[in-house]
């Protein structure tokens, strides 16, 4: 069976509260927690690529990703990142077409007790194992080519193009 590699980059399914006020910053991985603790039949490994609210990602931070991506010699990925910019640097990722690669994040944190987060990871398990190469956003319950879906911020979901 084939190992899932998993890049994270920040984003809210990262993000620690501190006080009732939301002061927060991006934390380490929590994918790793979400997935501690089951007994899942694919392999997978977790390299954190950085800790950024998806909003502050640069050009260059995209580079990273892609990067990274390119050079893994697993076909298999999943990338944790924010959802407000996720789909640029899904466009980023357009030309390595030997890949599935599939990335999700949470619109509240993935330690929150109703998190979407653990949902729309086992989406991207999902997608990632059963889904040609090529390049996926999961999220909202849903597998979207990653050019025909956008963030609806006003109603909190992701929708097709």
């Amino acid at each position: 069976m084939s190992l899932i590699r998993i890049f994270t980059v920040g984003g809210t399914i990262d993000k620690v509260y501190f006080d009732a006020k939301s002061s927060y910053e991006v934390g380490p991985p929590n994918i790793i927690e979400v997935l501690s603790g089951l007994s899942l039949n694919p392999g997978y490994e977790v390299s954190s690529l950085m800790q950024k609210d998806s909003l502050e990602m640069t050009d260059a931070d995209r580079e990273v990703v892609h990067q990274a991506v390119s050079k893994a010699v697993e076909d298999m990925i999943i990338i944790t990142h924010g959802t407000d910019t996720m789909t640029n640097t899904a466009k980023i990722l357009a030309d390595i077409s030997d890949k599935t690669i599939v990335l999700t994040g949470a619109l509240s944190p993935a330690l929150f007790k109703n998190s979407d987060a653990m949902f729309n990871i086992g989406a991207a398990f999902t997608a990632a194992q059963t889904k040609p190469a090529g390049i996926y956003i999961a999220m909202n319950g849903m597998v979207f080519e990653y050019d025909k879906v956008r963030k609806d911020v006003g109603n909190n979901r992701f929708v097709a193009l």
